[in-house]
């Protein structure tokens, strides 16, 4: 096999088919000895020379497809380095290739997938060498297209691929400059292509062909000159010639689709509602209306249902930018027409479908909402009397010529009530909601959420508020009317009392109070006595879980209404008994949301109560909780901890603290009396259990109590680090006698819960301790370092726990420079010692890599004066551990460790010139070239903000002249005359030059000068290394992560936005997420 290997010699290319027919049907050693040399030869610089004569003479598919890939990785990593014979030597070739595979009918079905992946390099090569190299591409493919129908089909497909690559993708792949230079050349030479294309679908009979060139068509719209297609008769021709032939009818959809979503600015209105018109007209001759679409999409095919799909797409496309054009101006009934075929094709059952139908009625709605809003604004009388606004023809856009909002609404009403019945018939399950059927038609428990599905249900959600708002009446009248018939049973379902019930919720605060009390109550009233006349488990815990979920929406109702707020609580009291665990579940939840939303109701003295309600609650909690799993009894503290939490009076306060605390604390006394008396009662692991369970019920309380929680902590704070010790003592003596093996053993794993969650109280407490951070820095922190740093330090690393690590970078974090004596020992005990555990490789112990960085962060901003003083050696040994930080792959490790470079960067800048001077001579250079190194690194790109911005600053740095202390050798001959400067550069140009042989001298000095000229702009310096990076790799490798910087920062803006929309219409923003209380 390794004979292929021989460059010096021709190719023996039977050998050469038969390893790679050993690869793909060849079995043990052989398939691996052939995979082995194979990725040798392909690797190789020389393998693209064996390529013509693996194309021209293999008989072997598979070679061809080698022979291929080669080229492939040659187009794109080495084109540039080729010599001028050889480019146009491969060029040539594979035009040659493709003219001979396609130019019969017979060859260009039979070799559909070959041609497809030659096609592709041909497009890669022009990608290079056109218009530059190869000025007559498109008057050649042009003219080749008239010679030969089955060529003309495959250029087609071949402008289709330029089209996608130049104006799709090339953001990604190309330099900005590249790129704008290939469309350019494109627009320009457009109109032999056009003629084309035209000439093919006025002339050709062969349906292939026809397809094949309305598909590069469908490319070309997004870019081409409006006037090709309002001026010419393309629209007139998709409407009439291609609508109705069901081979031509899916893709000409799409290509009205794309026409639609032009940005036309006010141009081509009369053409837009025509071809709206045309459209409509022939949808009813191909569907009819559509009546039976929900009943009947299963029987139908699938080029059918594609089709349905596409005409989905292109009325929710049209509709959203050209509604406003369309009413003004196409027939009313065309335009409920269209809006009947999206609410029929809503109601079918195929969940994509209907999330682009959601968007659309979401948009529809809003626009409505927002129109009657600015009218009363707008109005005589109203707040401002401004008159009609803004021109444009979207949803949302009035103008001359526009309607109404009164006559909008009107027009839409029976629309909007069938839009009403679909979003309550397909609700989606909101997230607070445990209770589910799975696939075999039983009632469980929910472990896993489903984030499409949560998503899905943010969506109606907003789409019900609006149609709330629209017509309150009409949609308390339907779900009225779908509440009676799961009363009376004629539409009793698990999944039709589910949705309901959840559409009912989604709506809280979207009503007027007087409706939502007339409404609520009546539901609640049926919902319960419903759970009353319902037999069976599963049944009683599907109308529980729905009680359970309205009530939790509407705290405003809840407030209003002290008795029905006791008579809920009290209904989840006796849920908490119910056999079904998901009920018991959701009834601690929803106390936990009502708590928060409601605490002061239940701390305040009601009239006629003989005292505050949350008193009798702490009094019968024993009762209340004891069919309460573990889990389920600290939830139930969770929501006690934020009723204590509204009293105000510390004293009281105390005293409530005490006595929901008091069965956990008189359990905790007894245990650790046993373990003080007998350390072996620590190997029962019931005991150890049972304590772990009792410090979590103490970390849910004072995370909700606050504060004032101290008064407990203080109660079993030297018992809770008396017991730390002990475990760590029993855990480090089994690891000494059964190895790394014993930490897996379930007694020791107990134990370390024990530990993890008194480290949680210690954290949770000290990120509440506003203003009692001396008695923290007193009290606390001594005796808990005393406990946790040795302990950490002599561990074996599976015995080491992340939360010593979180925990003292909480307790630095509040601290601040009280902490600053303390961290030589914290870095002794912890830094060294995880470090080594994580840097033998990127993966192992991902919880302590990423708190290490967040702590050696927390210190730096902190307490950096601690940090001088560490000894030379250590303070290398922790600089050098940031630079390994910054090179994993792992996102969110490399950014911390970025971000702590730059930070400490920025800390040395400014602080004495002596210091300063001795870091960045020691290390500046350094850091330097291993950013560079890991920006240059495919693998390494999704951090790629942090590092440009890393060596921007750097850079600024040195351009500034703020570094004054020579980088480089100043004693050396050959560096007379030297500044930081011109050191920076040769060094930078002299790593890059040596990282890519494909780059010349000149590209090289080109990027280095932009550094140091964009240093000061952000966004042009992060455009440069873009460029510069794309250049390297010449298109190798998805380049998205190079962009995920604008991306991230367009949903974030998207999402500020969609904030401050919810907040102004009432019901919008979900009551859980309101700020607490009143």
């Amino acid at each position: 096999m390794e004979e292929i290997l021989d460059f010096n010699k021709e190719l023996d290319l039977g050998l050469f088919d038969r390893v790679v027919g050993a690869l793909f049907e060849g079995k043990g050693n052989e398939q691996k000895m052939a995979q082995q040399v194979l990725t040798q030869f392909t690797d190789h610089e020389m393998a693209w020379t064996r390529a013509d004569k693996i194309l021209s003479d293999s008989s072997l598919t598979q070679s061809k497809f080698i022979a291929l890939q080669i080229l492939e990785k040659l187009i794109q990593t080495r084109w540039n380095i080729l010599d001028a014979e050889s480019r146009s030597g491969i060029k040539n070739f594979i035009v040659g290739l493709i003219v001979k595979t396609a130019s019969t009918e017979e060859s260009l079905r039979k070799n559909k997938v070959y041609l497809s992946k030659m096609n592709l390099i041909l497009v890669q090569i022009l990608k290079q060498e056109w218009p530059q190299n190869w000025p007559n591409f498109i008057p050649e493919i042009v003219a080749t297209s008239r010679t030969n129908l089955a060529l003309c089909e495959n250029n087609m497909a071949i402008l289709k691929l330029l089209s996608e690559e130049v104006f799709d993708f090339s953001a990604e792949q190309m330099t900005q400059a590249k790129a704008k230079n290939l469309k350019s050349q494109m627009c320009g030479e457009f109109s032999s292509v056009y003629s084309l294309c035209t000439e093919i679908l006025q002339k050709a009979v062969q349906p292939s062909l026809v397809l094949a060139t309305l598909e590069t068509l469908l490319r070309f719209l997004g870019w081409i000159p409006l006037g090709y297609i309002f001026e010419m008769d393309l629209i007139t021709n998709l409407c009439t010639r291609f609508l109705q032939p069901p081979v031509t009818r899916s893709v000409t959809v799409k290509c009205l689709t794309e026409i639609g979503g032009l940005k036309c600015d006010g141009e081509y209105q009369e053409q837009l509602v025509s071809m709206f018109s045309m459209a409509i007209a022939g949808l009813r001759e191909i569907l009819g209306d559509l009546g039976n679409v929900h009943d009947e999409w299963d029987d139908y095919d699938d080029d059918h249902q594609e089709f349905i799909q596409n005409v989905a797409m292109f009325l929710t496309g049209f509709l959203s930018s050209h509604l406003r054009l369309v009413e003004a101006s196409a027939p009313r009934d065309v335009v409920i027409q269209a809006h009947q075929y999206l609410l029929r094709i809503s109601r079918v059952d195929e969940r994509e479908m209907f999330k682009v139908c959601l968007e659309y009625w979401n948009m529809l709605v809003r626009g409505l909402y927002d129109d009657g809003t600015a009218a009363s604004f707008n109005a005589p009388g109203g707040l401002l009397a401004l008159g009609g606004g803004g021109g444009g023809s979207g949803i949302g856009a009035g103008g001359p010529g526009s309607m109404s909002a009164d006559l909008r609404r009107q027009m839409y009403s029976g629309v909007l009530t069938g839009v009403r019945y679909v979003m309550i018939s397909r609700m989606a399950r909101p997230e607070e909601v445990l209770i589910v059927e799975n696939d075999e038609g039983e009632i469980v428990r929910e472990f896993i959420k489903e984030t499409d599905t949560i998503t899905l249900y943010k969506a109606q959600r907003e789409c019900l508020i609006y149609l709330t708002h629209l017509d309150p009446k009409d949609m308390e009248s339907i779900m009225v009317e779908k509440l009676n018939r799961q009363m009376d049973g004629s539409e009793w379902s698990w999944s039709n009392l589910n949705k309901l019930c959840w559409a009912i919720g989604s709506i809280s605060g979207s009503m007027s109070e007087d409706q939502e009390r007339r409404v609520l109550v009546t539901i609640i009233k049926d919902l319960l006595s419903l759970c009353e006349v319902k037999r069976g488990k599963d049944n009683k815990a599907v109308v529980a879980s729905n009680i359970m979920y309205v009530v939790g929406q509407y705290p405003r109702f809840l407030k209003a209404h002290w008795k029905f707020l006791k008579t809920v609580a009290n209904k989840l009291f006796e849920f908490m008994h119910e056999l079904h665990e998901g009920v018991r579940d959701m009834a601690c939840d929803t106390f936990v949301t009502i708590a928060q939303k409601c605490r002061r109701h239940f701390i305040a003295h009601q009239p006629g109560e003989p005292a505050p309600f949350v008193e009798e609650i702490i009094a019968s909690a024993d009762s209340i909780t004891s069919d309460l799993m573990p889990q389920q009894q600290n939830r139930f503290c969770e929501a006690v901890g934020y009723l204590i939490s509204a009293q105000l009076n510390v004293q009281e306060q105390t005293q409530l603290i005490a006595g929901l605390m008091k069965p956990a604390n008189d359990v905790w006394n007894q245990l650790v009396h046993k373990v003080g008396e007998d350390i072996g009662a620590l190997e029962d692991l019931g005991t150890v259990k049972q304590l772990g369970n009792i410090l979590r019920i103490n970390v849910s309380a004072c995370g909700a109590v606050g504060k004032g929680f101290i008064s407990q902590i203080g109660n079993i704070y030297i018992d809770m680090l008396g017991l730390y010790k002990a475990v760590s003592g029993i855990i480090s003596a089994a690891v000494a006698r059964e190895g790394e093996i014993a930490t897996r053993y379930a007694n020791v794993r107990a134990m370390r819960t024990i530990k993890k969650e008194a480290l949680r109280l210690v954290d949770t407490y000290v990120k509440h301790c506003d203003g009692e951070v001396a008695a923290v820095n007193e009290n606390m922190v001594p005796p808990l370092l005393e406990a946790v740093l040795a302990d950490y330090a002599q561990n074996v690393p599976p015995a080491r726990d992340a939360e010593v690590l979180k925990t003292v970078d909480t307790i630095t974090a509040a601290l601040g420079g009280l902490m600053a004596d303390k961290i030589p020992i914290v870095f002794d005990s912890l830094f060294e010692s995880t470090v080594n555990m994580i840097n033998q490789d990127h993966t192992e112990y991902p919880e302590h890599r990423l708190a290490i960085y967040q702590l050696l962060r927390t210190i730096n901003q902190n307490c950096f004066s601690a940090l001088l003083n560490l000894p030379p050696q250590k303070f290398r040994f922790m600089v050098m551990s940031i630079v390994w930080g910054f090179k994993h792959t792992q996102r969110d490790v490399a950014d911390v460790a970025l971000t702590i470079t730059q930070e400490m960067i920025n800390n040395f800048n400014v602080c004495d010139r002596s210091i300063s001077d001795a870091f960045f001579q020691a290390y500046f250079v350094e850091i330097l070239n291993e950013i560079i190194v890991v920006l240059a690194d495919n693998e390494h790109k999704s951090s790629f903000r942090p590092q440009y911005t890393v060596l921007a600053r750097m850079v600024q740095l040195i351009e500034s002249n703020q570094i004054t202390a020579p980088l480089f050798d100043a004693s050396a001959p050959e560096n007379a005359g030297m500044n930081n400067s011109l050191f920076v550069r040769q060094s930078i140009a002299s790593l890059l030059g040596g990282a890519f042989a494909n780059l010349t001298k000149r590209q090289v000095e080109v990027f280095v000068e932009g550094l140091f000229n964009f240093n000061e702009d952000l966004e042009k310096f992060r455009n440069h290394v873009r460029d510069f990076l794309i250049q390297t790799k010449e298109f190798a490798g998805d380049n998205a992560d190079l962009y995920l910087d604008e991306t991230e920062r367009e949903i974030e803006q998207k999402k500020q936005q969609e904030k401050q929309k919810a907040l102004s219409v009432p019901g919008m923003v979900k009551p859980s997420e309101m700020d607490e209380e009143e």
